[in-house]
Protein backbone atom coordinates (compact mmCIF):
# COMPACT_ATOMS: atom_id res chain seq x y z
CA UNK A 1 0.00 0.00 0.00
CA UNK A 2 2.81 2.38 0.78
CA UNK A 3 4.44 1.76 -2.37
CA UNK A 4 1.22 1.97 -4.60
CA UNK A 5 0.28 5.86 -2.22
CA UNK A 6 4.04 7.03 -3.35
CA UNK A 7 4.22 6.01 -7.19
CA UNK A 8 0.69 7.46 -7.45
CA UNK A 9 2.13 10.98 -5.71
CA UNK A 10 5.22 10.76 -8.61
CA UNK A 11 2.99 10.17 -11.40
CA UNK A 12 0.72 13.50 -10.33
CA UNK A 13 4.11 15.17 -9.97
CA UNK A 14 4.39 14.48 -13.49
CA UNK A 15 1.28 15.07 -15.08
CA UNK A 16 2.19 18.71 -13.65
CA UNK A 17 5.29 18.97 -15.03
CA UNK A 18 4.32 17.50 -18.67
CA UNK A 19 0.64 19.45 -18.34
CA UNK A 20 2.75 22.56 -18.42
CA UNK A 21 5.72 22.12 -20.64
CA UNK A 22 4.76 19.84 -23.03
CA UNK A 23 0.55 20.47 -23.60
CA UNK A 24 1.38 23.91 -22.75
CA UNK A 25 -1.44 24.04 -19.87
CA UNK A 26 -1.57 26.66 -17.35
CA UNK A 27 -0.10 25.95 -14.33
CA UNK A 28 -3.24 26.12 -12.51
CA UNK A 29 -4.96 23.61 -14.71
CA UNK A 30 -2.28 21.48 -14.85
CA UNK A 31 -2.26 21.61 -10.95
CA UNK A 32 -6.10 21.02 -10.48
CA UNK A 33 -5.67 17.62 -12.82
CA UNK A 34 -3.08 16.16 -10.68
CA UNK A 35 -4.70 16.58 -7.89
CA UNK A 36 -8.12 15.09 -9.16
CA UNK A 37 -5.86 11.86 -10.13
CA UNK A 38 -4.26 11.74 -6.96
CA UNK A 39 -7.02 11.85 -5.20
CA UNK A 40 -9.37 9.08 -7.02
CA UNK A 41 -6.42 7.03 -7.44
CA UNK A 42 -5.79 6.93 -3.57
CA UNK A 43 -8.85 6.22 -3.05
CA UNK A 44 -10.74 9.55 -1.73
CA UNK A 45 -14.29 9.57 -1.07
CA UNK A 46 -15.71 11.62 -3.65
CA UNK A 47 -17.75 13.39 -1.70
CA UNK A 48 -14.22 15.32 0.16
CA UNK A 49 -12.23 15.85 -2.83
CA UNK A 50 -13.75 19.17 -3.76
CA UNK A 51 -13.92 20.22 -0.03
CA UNK A 52 -10.13 19.13 0.30
CA UNK A 53 -9.00 20.95 -2.55
CA UNK A 54 -11.14 23.80 -1.38
CA UNK A 55 -9.84 23.68 1.78
CA UNK A 56 -6.40 24.09 0.41
CA UNK A 57 -6.90 26.57 -2.14
CA UNK A 58 -8.28 28.83 0.84
CA UNK A 59 -5.37 27.88 2.95
CA UNK A 60 -3.03 29.33 0.88
CA UNK A 61 -4.90 32.25 -0.96
CA UNK A 62 -6.36 33.50 2.03
CA UNK A 63 -3.46 33.92 4.05
CA UNK A 64 -1.30 35.43 0.93
CA UNK A 65 -3.80 37.69 -1.49
CA UNK A 66 -4.10 40.53 0.61
CA UNK A 67 -0.29 40.18 0.89
CA UNK A 68 0.31 39.66 -2.89
CA UNK A 69 -2.12 42.64 -3.71
CA UNK A 70 -0.08 45.55 -1.46
CA UNK A 71 3.46 43.83 -2.44
CA UNK A 72 2.69 44.60 -5.94
CA UNK A 73 1.23 48.26 -5.42
CA UNK A 74 4.58 49.04 -3.26
CA UNK A 75 6.53 46.99 -6.01
CA UNK A 76 5.29 49.24 -8.18
CA UNK A 77 5.33 52.41 -6.97
CA UNK A 78 8.95 52.13 -5.63
CA UNK A 79 9.72 51.06 -9.51
CA UNK A 80 7.64 53.75 -11.70
CA UNK A 81 8.97 56.16 -9.00
CA UNK A 82 13.00 55.24 -9.58
CA UNK A 83 13.18 54.75 -5.68
CA UNK A 84 14.15 50.87 -7.21
CA UNK A 85 17.00 52.49 -9.22
CA UNK A 86 18.41 54.31 -6.68
CA UNK A 87 18.44 51.96 -3.84
CA UNK A 88 20.26 49.86 -6.82
CA UNK A 89 23.02 52.68 -7.76
CA UNK A 90 23.44 52.84 -4.16
CA UNK A 91 24.57 49.23 -3.78
CA UNK A 92 26.26 49.20 -6.80
CA UNK A 93 28.42 52.40 -5.55
CA UNK A 94 28.58 50.68 -1.77
CA UNK A 95 29.52 47.11 -3.30
CA UNK A 96 30.71 47.56 -6.71
CA UNK A 97 29.13 45.10 -9.49
CA UNK A 98 31.37 42.00 -8.51
CA UNK A 99 29.79 42.00 -4.63
CA UNK A 100 26.24 42.63 -5.85
CA UNK A 101 25.00 38.99 -5.07
CA UNK A 102 26.46 39.39 -1.71
CA UNK A 103 24.54 42.59 -0.60
CA UNK A 104 21.07 40.73 -2.27
CA UNK A 105 22.01 37.88 -0.05
CA UNK A 106 22.20 40.13 2.85
CA UNK A 107 19.91 42.00 2.14
CA UNK A 108 17.47 39.01 1.81
CA UNK A 109 18.76 37.90 5.40
CA UNK A 110 18.06 40.67 7.38
CA UNK A 111 14.48 41.50 5.88
CA UNK A 112 13.86 37.75 5.65
CA UNK A 113 13.98 37.51 9.77
CA UNK A 114 10.98 39.43 10.72
CA UNK A 115 8.77 38.64 7.28
CA UNK A 116 7.23 35.46 5.82
CA UNK A 117 9.13 34.51 2.47
CA UNK A 118 6.38 35.44 0.41
CA UNK A 119 6.34 39.09 1.61
CA UNK A 120 10.57 39.14 1.53
CA UNK A 121 9.72 38.07 -2.11
CA UNK A 122 7.41 40.96 -3.00
CA UNK A 123 9.69 43.65 -0.73
CA UNK A 124 13.03 42.27 -2.37
CA UNK A 125 11.46 42.12 -5.50
CA UNK A 126 11.64 45.73 -7.37
CA UNK A 127 15.30 45.83 -5.81
CA UNK A 128 16.24 42.71 -7.66
CA UNK A 129 14.73 44.03 -10.80
CA UNK A 130 16.43 47.63 -10.54
CA UNK A 131 19.49 46.11 -9.86
CA UNK A 132 19.31 43.92 -12.73
CA UNK A 133 18.57 46.72 -15.29
CA UNK A 134 21.29 49.13 -13.77
CA UNK A 135 23.85 46.52 -13.54
CA UNK A 136 22.28 44.17 -17.34
CA UNK A 137 23.58 40.69 -15.12
CA UNK A 138 21.75 37.85 -15.67
CA UNK A 139 18.64 38.11 -13.52
CA UNK A 140 19.75 34.78 -11.42
CA UNK A 141 22.90 36.40 -10.51
CA UNK A 142 21.08 39.30 -8.70
CA UNK A 143 17.99 37.58 -7.73
CA UNK A 144 19.51 33.82 -6.28
CA UNK A 145 21.17 35.16 -3.73
CA UNK A 146 18.60 37.34 -2.10
CA UNK A 147 16.22 34.30 -2.21
CA UNK A 148 18.67 32.54 -0.75
CA UNK A 149 18.99 34.63 2.31
CA UNK A 150 15.30 34.95 2.72
CA UNK A 151 14.41 31.47 2.69
CA UNK A 152 17.44 30.25 4.99
CA UNK A 153 15.67 31.92 7.34
CA UNK A 154 12.21 31.26 7.00
CA UNK A 155 13.21 27.55 7.07
CA UNK A 156 15.71 27.88 10.03
CA UNK A 157 15.24 30.90 12.38
CA UNK A 158 12.71 31.81 14.85
CA UNK A 159 10.23 33.38 15.03
CA UNK A 160 8.93 32.33 11.54
CA UNK A 161 5.77 29.55 12.75
CA UNK A 162 7.54 26.27 11.77
CA UNK A 163 10.71 27.08 13.61
CA UNK A 164 8.33 28.43 16.72
CA UNK A 165 5.94 25.44 16.17
CA UNK A 166 8.52 22.81 16.25
CA UNK A 167 10.58 24.39 19.42
CA UNK A 168 7.12 24.13 21.34
CA UNK A 169 6.58 20.23 19.71
CA UNK A 170 10.37 19.02 21.47
CA UNK A 171 10.40 21.50 24.16
CA UNK A 172 13.47 23.19 22.83
CA UNK A 173 14.72 27.02 24.21
CA UNK A 174 14.21 29.81 22.03
CA UNK A 175 16.85 32.15 22.42
CA UNK A 176 19.37 29.19 21.60
CA UNK A 177 17.56 27.77 18.95
CA UNK A 178 17.85 31.57 17.43
CA UNK A 179 21.87 31.40 18.32
CA UNK A 180 22.28 28.28 16.93
CA UNK A 181 20.19 28.96 13.48
CA UNK A 182 22.00 31.97 12.81
CA UNK A 183 25.09 30.49 13.20
CA UNK A 184 24.33 27.99 10.89
CA UNK A 185 22.17 29.91 8.32
CA UNK A 186 24.82 32.55 7.49
CA UNK A 187 27.30 29.95 5.66
CA UNK A 188 24.58 27.31 4.30
CA UNK A 189 22.68 30.80 2.94
CA UNK A 190 26.23 32.11 1.55
CA UNK A 191 26.83 28.49 -0.52
CA UNK A 192 23.02 28.13 -1.42
CA UNK A 193 22.86 31.97 -2.48
CA UNK A 194 26.18 33.66 -4.06
CA UNK A 195 28.29 31.14 -4.23
CA UNK A 196 25.63 28.92 -6.08
CA UNK A 197 24.49 32.13 -8.35
CA UNK A 198 28.20 32.22 -9.06
CA UNK A 199 27.94 28.82 -10.65
CA UNK A 200 24.52 28.55 -12.46
CA UNK A 201 23.96 31.40 -14.02
CA UNK A 202 26.73 30.70 -16.39
CA UNK A 203 24.53 27.60 -17.02
CA UNK A 204 21.18 29.08 -17.02
CA UNK A 205 20.31 32.28 -19.08
CA UNK A 206 16.27 32.87 -18.85
CA UNK A 207 14.65 33.13 -21.85
CA UNK A 208 11.94 35.02 -20.26
CA UNK A 209 11.42 38.23 -17.75
CA UNK A 210 9.35 38.88 -15.19
CA UNK A 211 6.00 40.75 -16.48
CA UNK A 212 4.67 41.32 -12.86
CA UNK A 213 7.08 44.13 -12.20
CA UNK A 214 8.71 46.36 -14.94
CA UNK A 215 11.20 49.03 -13.81
CA UNK A 216 11.66 52.10 -16.46
CA UNK A 217 13.71 54.86 -15.80
CA UNK A 218 12.30 57.53 -15.02
CA UNK A 219 12.51 60.78 -17.38
CA UNK A 220 13.31 63.27 -15.12
CA UNK A 221 15.97 62.41 -13.48
CA UNK A 222 15.23 65.12 -10.25
CA UNK A 223 12.17 63.70 -10.02
CA UNK A 224 13.45 60.49 -8.31
CA UNK A 225 13.22 60.10 -4.35
CA UNK A 226 16.03 60.60 -2.72
CA UNK A 227 18.28 57.74 -1.43
CA UNK A 228 16.81 57.89 2.25
CA UNK A 229 13.22 57.78 1.31
CA UNK A 230 13.52 54.96 -0.92
CA UNK A 231 15.19 52.72 1.75
CA UNK A 232 12.26 54.24 4.15
CA UNK A 233 9.94 52.90 1.39
CA UNK A 234 10.95 49.52 0.66
CA UNK A 235 12.03 48.83 4.79
CA UNK A 236 8.30 50.38 5.94
CA UNK A 237 7.00 46.93 5.89
CA UNK A 238 9.82 45.17 7.28
CA UNK A 239 10.12 47.49 10.22
CA UNK A 240 6.20 47.33 10.63
CA UNK A 241 6.48 43.36 11.28
CA UNK A 242 9.68 43.55 13.41
CA UNK A 243 7.57 45.99 15.74
CA UNK A 244 4.73 43.50 15.83
CA UNK A 245 7.61 40.76 16.31
CA UNK A 246 9.33 42.22 19.48
CA UNK A 247 5.95 43.73 20.92
CA UNK A 248 5.30 40.49 23.14
CA UNK A 249 8.49 40.78 24.89
CA UNK A 250 8.45 44.27 25.68
CA UNK A 251 6.11 44.48 28.20
CA UNK A 252 3.95 46.90 27.04
CA UNK A 253 0.53 48.34 28.25
CA UNK A 254 -2.16 44.99 26.89
CA UNK A 255 -3.74 47.53 24.06
CA UNK A 256 -0.22 49.06 22.94
CA UNK A 257 1.50 45.68 22.58
CA UNK A 258 -2.78 44.40 20.78
CA UNK A 259 -1.73 47.77 18.75
CA UNK A 260 2.26 47.18 17.53
CA UNK A 261 1.06 43.63 16.85
CA UNK A 262 -1.60 44.62 14.87
CA UNK A 263 -0.28 46.85 12.50
CA UNK A 264 2.52 44.38 12.53
CA UNK A 265 0.76 41.56 10.79
CA UNK A 266 2.25 41.59 7.32
CA UNK A 267 -1.52 42.68 5.32
CA UNK A 268 -1.70 45.74 7.82
CA UNK A 269 2.14 46.40 7.52
CA UNK A 270 1.86 46.74 3.64
CA UNK A 271 -1.09 48.89 3.53
CA UNK A 272 0.35 51.13 5.88
CA UNK A 273 3.60 51.04 3.46
CA UNK A 274 1.33 51.37 0.30
CA UNK A 275 -0.09 54.47 1.90
CA UNK A 276 3.23 55.74 2.34
CA UNK A 277 4.48 55.19 -1.08
CA UNK A 278 1.45 56.88 -2.13
CA UNK A 279 2.72 60.15 -0.45
CA UNK A 280 6.72 59.82 -0.50
CA UNK A 281 6.78 58.08 -3.58
CA UNK A 282 3.74 59.93 -5.76
CA UNK A 283 2.37 63.03 -4.72
CA UNK A 284 5.95 64.22 -3.75
CA UNK A 285 7.28 63.06 -6.69
CA UNK A 286 4.77 64.74 -9.04
CA UNK A 287 2.66 62.07 -9.32
CA UNK A 288 -1.32 62.95 -9.09
CA UNK A 289 -4.12 60.53 -8.20
CA UNK A 290 -5.40 59.35 -11.43
CA UNK A 291 -1.62 58.18 -12.31
CA UNK A 292 -1.31 56.10 -8.94
CA UNK A 293 -4.79 54.81 -10.01
CA UNK A 294 -4.08 53.75 -13.42
CA UNK A 295 -0.67 52.54 -11.67
CA UNK A 296 -1.95 50.20 -9.21
CA UNK A 297 -4.58 49.00 -12.07
CA UNK A 298 -1.91 47.92 -14.09
CA UNK A 299 0.24 45.92 -11.49
CA UNK A 300 -2.99 43.96 -10.34
CA UNK A 301 -4.10 42.56 -13.09
CA UNK A 302 -1.38 39.75 -13.78
CA UNK A 303 -1.80 39.04 -10.47
CA UNK A 304 -4.43 37.35 -10.61
CA UNK A 305 -2.60 34.23 -12.61
CA UNK A 306 -0.22 33.65 -9.69
CA UNK A 307 -2.75 33.75 -7.34
CA UNK A 308 -4.49 31.34 -9.59
CA UNK A 309 -1.44 29.25 -9.76
CA UNK A 310 -0.48 29.61 -5.66
CA UNK A 311 -4.20 28.29 -4.44
CA UNK A 312 -4.01 25.16 -6.65
CA UNK A 313 -0.54 24.57 -5.15
CA UNK A 314 -2.39 25.13 -2.23
CA UNK A 315 -5.22 22.45 -3.04
CA UNK A 316 -2.84 19.93 -4.21
CA UNK A 317 -0.96 19.87 -1.30
CA UNK A 318 -4.16 19.73 0.76
CA UNK A 319 -5.10 16.58 -1.29
CA UNK A 320 -1.39 14.90 -0.59
CA UNK A 321 -2.05 15.41 3.29
CA UNK A 322 -5.67 14.04 3.21
CA UNK A 323 -4.75 11.55 1.12
CA UNK A 324 -2.70 9.83 3.80
CA UNK A 325 0.72 10.36 1.64
CA UNK A 326 2.38 12.76 4.29
CA UNK A 327 1.72 10.06 7.13
CA UNK A 328 2.68 7.27 4.68
CA UNK A 329 6.53 9.17 4.34
CA UNK A 330 6.21 9.70 7.80
CA UNK A 331 5.35 6.24 8.62
CA UNK A 332 8.35 4.81 6.54
CA UNK A 333 10.89 6.87 7.44
CA UNK A 334 10.21 6.24 11.60
CA UNK A 335 10.69 2.94 11.20
CA UNK A 336 14.25 3.34 10.71
CA UNK A 337 16.55 3.02 13.78
CA UNK A 338 18.72 6.14 12.81
CA UNK A 339 19.98 9.41 15.07
CA UNK A 340 17.28 11.67 15.61
CA UNK A 341 18.91 14.43 14.06
CA UNK A 342 19.17 12.59 10.51
CA UNK A 343 15.69 11.01 11.52
CA UNK A 344 14.05 14.67 11.77
CA UNK A 345 15.71 15.38 8.65
CA UNK A 346 14.79 13.00 6.38
CA UNK A 347 11.28 12.55 7.85
CA UNK A 348 11.06 16.76 7.18
CA UNK A 349 12.45 16.63 3.71
CA UNK A 350 9.93 13.42 2.75
CA UNK A 351 7.03 15.20 3.82
CA UNK A 352 8.40 18.33 2.12
CA UNK A 353 8.86 16.77 -1.10
CA UNK A 354 5.32 15.25 -0.72
CA UNK A 355 3.07 18.24 0.42
CA UNK A 356 5.59 21.45 -0.99
CA UNK A 357 4.83 23.03 2.43
CA UNK A 358 8.62 24.05 4.66
CA UNK A 359 6.32 24.97 7.61
CA UNK A 360 3.87 21.27 7.29
CA UNK A 361 6.85 19.66 6.93
CA UNK A 362 8.38 20.98 10.05
CA UNK A 363 5.81 20.73 12.21
CA UNK A 364 4.74 17.36 11.42
CA UNK A 365 7.75 15.94 10.95
CA UNK A 366 8.46 17.41 14.84
CA UNK A 367 5.09 15.79 15.84
CA UNK A 368 6.32 12.45 14.37
CA UNK A 369 9.98 12.57 15.99
CA UNK A 370 8.86 14.16 19.56
CA UNK A 371 7.06 10.57 20.92
CA UNK A 372 10.30 8.66 19.95
CA UNK A 373 12.81 11.20 21.84
CA UNK A 374 11.27 11.25 24.98
CA UNK A 375 13.13 8.35 26.32
CA UNK A 376 16.02 9.40 24.95
CA UNK A 377 19.03 10.97 26.90
CA UNK A 378 21.80 13.27 25.37
CA UNK A 379 19.71 14.58 22.57
CA UNK A 380 20.04 18.32 21.77
CA UNK A 381 16.41 19.78 21.21
CA UNK A 382 17.51 23.16 19.58
CA UNK A 383 20.04 21.57 16.92
CA UNK A 384 17.10 18.86 16.54
CA UNK A 385 14.71 21.55 15.18
CA UNK A 386 17.24 23.03 13.05
CA UNK A 387 17.66 19.34 11.78
CA UNK A 388 13.86 19.48 11.02
CA UNK A 389 13.92 22.82 9.58
CA UNK A 390 16.69 21.97 6.80
CA UNK A 391 14.79 18.87 6.05
CA UNK A 392 11.95 21.43 5.50
CA UNK A 393 13.80 23.35 2.65
CA UNK A 394 14.81 20.25 0.81
CA UNK A 395 13.73 19.57 -2.87
CA UNK A 396 11.15 22.78 -3.54
CA UNK A 397 8.95 21.60 -6.92
CA UNK A 398 5.71 22.13 -8.48
CA UNK A 399 3.20 21.25 -5.08
CA UNK A 400 5.30 24.55 -3.44
CA UNK A 401 3.54 27.21 -3.92
CA UNK A 402 6.79 29.48 -3.67
CA UNK A 403 8.35 26.99 -6.41
CA UNK A 404 6.17 29.20 -8.89
CA UNK A 405 6.26 32.61 -7.25
CA UNK A 406 10.26 32.21 -7.92
CA UNK A 407 8.83 31.21 -11.23
CA UNK A 408 6.41 33.59 -12.44
CA UNK A 409 7.83 36.54 -10.76
CA UNK A 410 11.48 35.95 -12.06
CA UNK A 411 9.78 35.46 -15.73
CA UNK A 412 11.57 31.68 -16.02
CA UNK A 413 10.56 28.77 -17.51
CA UNK A 414 9.55 25.30 -15.08
CA UNK A 415 12.98 24.12 -16.32
CA UNK A 416 14.81 26.75 -15.39
CA UNK A 417 13.38 26.76 -12.16
CA UNK A 418 14.03 23.57 -11.30
CA UNK A 419 17.75 23.58 -12.26
CA UNK A 420 17.86 27.47 -10.18
CA UNK A 421 15.32 26.98 -7.02
CA UNK A 422 15.24 23.65 -6.65
CA UNK A 423 18.82 23.13 -6.71
CA UNK A 424 19.23 26.11 -4.70
CA UNK A 425 16.72 24.67 -1.92
CA UNK A 426 18.31 21.52 -1.90
CA UNK A 427 21.55 22.86 -1.56
CA UNK A 428 20.26 25.14 1.55
CA UNK A 429 18.71 22.04 3.47
CA UNK A 430 22.23 20.12 3.17
CA UNK A 431 23.90 22.55 4.14
CA UNK A 432 21.84 23.34 6.92
CA UNK A 433 21.37 19.65 8.03
CA UNK A 434 25.67 19.83 8.01
CA UNK A 435 25.86 22.56 10.20
CA UNK A 436 23.38 21.37 12.50
CA UNK A 437 25.99 17.83 12.77
CA UNK A 438 29.00 19.47 12.84
CA UNK A 439 27.52 21.59 15.89
CA UNK A 440 26.52 18.62 17.46
CA UNK A 441 30.14 17.41 17.56
CA UNK A 442 31.38 20.74 19.89
CA UNK A 443 27.83 21.28 22.41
Amino acid sequence: MHAYLLIITLLAIVIVILGVSWFKWHAFISLLVASLFLAIFTGMPFDKIVSAYETGVGGVVGHLIGILAFGTILGKMLSESGAGLQIAQFFIRIFGEKKIPWAMFFSGFIIGIPVFFEVGILILLPLVISVQKATKQNILLVALPGIAGLSVVHGLVPPHPGAVAAIGIYGADLGKVLLYSLIIAIPAGIIGGPLFAKWIYKRVIPTGESVLVRVEEPADNSSIPSVGTSFLSILMPVILMLFGTVAPFLSLPGQLEKFFVFIGSPIIALLISCFSAFYFLGFRQGIDKRLIQKLTEECLLPVGSIILIIGAGGGFKQILIDSGVGATIGTIANSLSISPLILAFLIAGLIRIATGSATVALTTAAGIISPSIAHMSGVNLELLVIATGAGSLMFSHVNDPGFWMVKEYLGLSVKETFKSWTVLETILSFMAFGGALLLNLFI
